[in-house]
């Protein structure tokens, strides 16, 4: 066997014209050999090609990569060999490349591609970590089995090392990888990566010189958000030195200063020094300039806004500090910038620039030069990414409608709806506009991520002093349409946006609850008119206390059906609602007094008749996490008032004769706010009021329809009345002995995202609620609250709904109780107004 060409490994050399040489000097070397004429190259046939020493790579591959093929001409020796050796060398994957000639036979010769690969890897140790980190390495490395291990890949490795512990403030840690020969697999390495954190880097001082402008607290407290010394009061913001971060915090120093009018402000020095072996120093330097402020703000290419509608848009006026961002943001980014005053009306063209056109002593002199171009009218709309919800049901959402002007509101609106209907990850609602400057036309595209909006709850709770379990199952996005098509069960009918829920709660014999209920929201499919349908059945008893008494059974059987008629307005504005429902419930009561909410009334058969109406408004943006907007509902339930169509005296009738059929009326208004403070941070106001009075004074109130006040706000073994929570209490221990027909409650909560993406939603929350109920107006006193605060949290998962938990801590006494009520935990399910 002749050897044509030999090269050894050359990646230690880095230089291309280095790397040329040694190939050419090997090159030479094989051509060296006795059997071939190097002053007199001859053509040879490649009669045949095999390769040598490959393991895990494809041959045919490999053979074509070289350019080599069966019955090619080729000149020995020549530049065919040599290229297919250079082309080898380029895949990186090989330790050592040969090409040997087997035989010839006159013009015919034989070829063999003897191949070294380069060491596979077979595990990966690490030593000096967490358990934790190392699953997080894995995944940032790519380290895998079978992965060919080159030197670039070493080094690689290394430096991601290095940087995932840099982002964590290990600025100083090391990082060794040895190659370990693995005995058990041929060709095959096992890495072993030491590494050494060392202790976090800590900034013992942080100091700015040039500083005159603002107070160094302010600077470093609020300015420098994210680099901050070592400080033993540094709970929330650790002391920690990480690179991308300073730099970023570099950035924002002169933004604050540039923001305060001083808009030459730069750093001129800026250093980072080893303080000890473990901690740093940093310095630096600015250089403040001096302050300047708007002169003169001219207009340039306005004709269809006056200069004085657009001055007011742009509120800024002469001698006020000039602020660039202030001026990008009241062109362009507010919601009622410059800008959205022609974006709203068609001119997706439009556009603003703004030049300084003078600079003297501290004064600035503005030219906002704008382009307003053509109306464009909406031509195509397309949706992408929805591959449960049919399309008919986010059409009906959008409030951008081919063939009308261009609206960026209308946009905003659109996702806000799309947002509501929670197919979608309301952080992944992404419309993009296509221009058509063309035709004066624009196309638009929604793209959208769907997420798990079918719930399956199976729980068990404790509540009123017993074990409940749960089955709930509610289909969000359900298609009664399509519910006999066979193929249409994946594995339920679903695409049309229409609700269906079934639930379940029972702890046996003692309790049983069940409902359904169905929505469809789009009644007709042309306008948002809902149409709601439900019903509930629900039976309790006293087995427990029955199984030692057996005389004296009780049992409440209670049953309900509603129908609900909703539709949206367009006056005031078409953020508001209307709702109407029709309800009868049927009570049938046997001795009924264990665990009753219900006053006067324990045996009989009792009728309630409701009509109701809501009228309402909701604009927050998101319905999971909601940074901001509001909402309030004003309702009003009546039932027919019986004892003023006849001349029947009340005052002597047993209750059973009073109260065969409820009557009441009963006022609900609620609203609360959601305000974004500062990034994700939100600040949430809530505030509540009801009222359920009475036709006769001679029936007075009625024993169902009140509410019972404190705790949760989850309804267990209740019917009858409503629960309106109130954390820090006992559930239901704010309500009067007699009852409470009124009740008011105000809450305050902070709310801040752990979590936010399409998997799950969480936040934690600090509260502060003030409530009370009384049994009626004589009792009612607004100044006497209930007070309590705490913290908690909101998990929202797909498929199990959003759960709270909360700790609360009430100041003042439930009613037989002396001195603050003290600590108390409570779990929730579901969203609450």
């Amino acid at each position: 066997m002749t050897v044509i060409q030999n090269r050894k490994s050359i990646l230690m050399f880095k230089k291309v014209i280095l790397s040329l040489f040694l190939i050419s000097f090997y090159i030479l070397t094989g051509f060296a050999q006795e059997d071939f004429d190097y002053e007199n190259p001859q053509e040879y046939e490649i009669a045949g090609i095999q390769t040598k020493g490959i393991r895990y790579l494809d041959n045919t591959a490999l053979i074509h990569v070289t350019g080599l093929s069966v019955g090619q001409k080729v000149m020995i020796p020549g530049d065919d060999i040599t290229y297919a050796i250079k082309k080898l060398w380029e895949q990186k994957m090989f330790s050592d490349v040969k090409i040997y000639s087997v035989k010839t036979e006159g013009n015919k010769i034989w070829l063999e591609i003897s191949l070294e690969e380069r060491p596979r890897l077979s595990e990966v140790k690490y030593y000096g970590i967490r358990n934790s980190d190392q699953e997080e390495l894995n995944d940032k490395l790519d380290l895998v089995k079978g992965r060919q291990i080159t030197q670039n890949t070493l080094v690689l490795s290394e430096n991601i090392i290095k940087q995932y512990y840099a982002d964590k403030g290990f600025s100083k840690t090391k990082v060794r990888i040895f190659k370990k020969q693995d005995t058990t697999y041929q060709n095959a390495v096992i890495l072993n990566i030491y590494i050494d954190k060392f202790k976090k880097t800590r900034i013992e001082n942080l100091t700015i010189d040039g500083n005159t402008v603002f107070k160094m607290w302010r600077l470093k407290w609020f300015k420098i958000k994210d680099t901050k010394e070592r400080r033993w009061y540094g709970l929330f913001k650790p002391s920690k030195y990480i690179e991308s971060k300073y730099e970023d915090d570099k950035k924002k120093l002169i933004a604050a200063y540039n923001k305060d009018g001083y808009r030459d402000a730069k750093i001129v020095v800026d250093s980072v020094y080893d303080a000890n072996d473990r901690n740093l120093n940093i310095y630096i330097k600015v250089d403040e300039g001096k302050q300047y402020f708007f002169r003169d703000i001219k207009w340039i290419g306005n004709s269809i806004y006056s200069t004085a509608l657009l001055n007011k848009k742009l509120q800024i006026q002469k001698g006020d500090i000039y602020n660039q961002e202030k001026l990008t943001d009241r062109m362009t980014v507010d919601a009622d910038a410059v800008g959205n005053l022609y974006m709203d009306n068609g001119y997706l063209f439009f556009n603003i620039r703004a030049v300084e056109k003078k600079i003297e002593n501290d004064s600035v002199d503005i030219e906002l030069r704008m382009y307003e171009g053509p109306k464009a009218r909406i031509n195509k709309i397309t949706i992408k990414g929805n591959d449960r919800t049919n399309d008919n049901v986010i059409r009906r959402e959008l409030y951008t409608v081919p063939g009308e002007l261009f609206s960026k509101s209308d946009i905003i609106r659109s996702v806000r709806e799309l947002a509501t209907l929670g197919h979608f990850d309301p952080e992944q609602i992404v419309p993009t506009p296509i221009p058509n400057p063309s035709n004066g036309t624009v196309d638009l595209e929604y793209s959208l991520v769907e997420r798990g909006n079918d719930r399956v709850e199976i729980s068990g709770g404790w509540g009123a002093g017993m074990l409940v379990g749960r089955l709930g199952l509610s289909f969000n996005n359900f298609s009664i349409q399509n519910i006999f098509e066979k193929k249409a069960w994946r594995p339920l009918p679903t695409g049309d946006g229409q609700k269906l829920s079934l639930n379940a709660q029972t702890n046996g014999s003692a309790y049983q609850y069940y409902s359904v209920s169905f929505q469809e929201p789009w009644l007709g499919g042309k306008k948002p008119n809902s149409l709601s349908v439900s019903f509930y059945y629900n039976i309790q008893t006293n087995k427990t206390y029955y199984n030692l008494h057996p005389e004296n059974l009780q049992t409440a059987k209670v049953a309900g059906i509603s129908v609900g008629f909703g539709r949206r307005l367009k006056w005031p504005d078409n953020y508001f609602t209307l709702y109407h429902a029709l309800g009868y419930q049927h009570y049938k009561l046997d001795d009924w007094v264990y665990r009753s909410y219900i006053r006067d009334i324990t045996n009989g058969n009792y009728n309630n008749i409701t009509i109701s109406t809501t009228f309402g408004r909701n604009s927050v943006d998101n319905p999971l996490y909601s940074r901001r907007g509001s909402e309030f509902s004003l309702g009003l339930e009546l039932t027919p008032p019986y004892s003023l169509f006849g001349k029947k005296d009340y005052s002597n009738l047993t209750d059973q004769e009073k109260y065969r059929w409820i009557e009441y009326h009963k006022w609900t208004f609620k609203a609360r706010w959601f305000t974004q403070i500062w990034g994700d941070l939100v600040f949430h106001t809530k505030t509540e009021f009801g009222y359920l009075g009475y036709y006769n004074k001679k029936i007075g109130y009625s024993p169902l329809g009140g509410y019972r006040v404190g705790g949760s706000g989850m309804a267990y073994y209740t019917y009858g009345v409503d629960i309106v929570g109130l954390r820090g209490y006992k559930d239901g221990e704010l309500t009067p002995a007699d009852g409470a027909n009124i009740y008011t409650k105000y809450t305050m909560e902070l709310r801040y995202p752990v979590i936010n993406s399409e998997s799950a939603t969480i936040f934690a929350l600090a509260f502060a609620e003030a409530g009370n109920a009384w049994h009626d107006t004589k009792t009612f006193n607004p100044f006497v609250m209930k007070r309590s605060a705490g913290v908690g949290v909101r998990i929202f998962l797909p498929m199990l709904g959003q759960l709270g938990f909360d700790w609360g801590y009430g100041f003042d006494p439930q009613p037989g109780e002396v001195g603050p009520h003290g600590s108390e935990f409570h779990f929730t399910m579901g969203q609450q107004f």
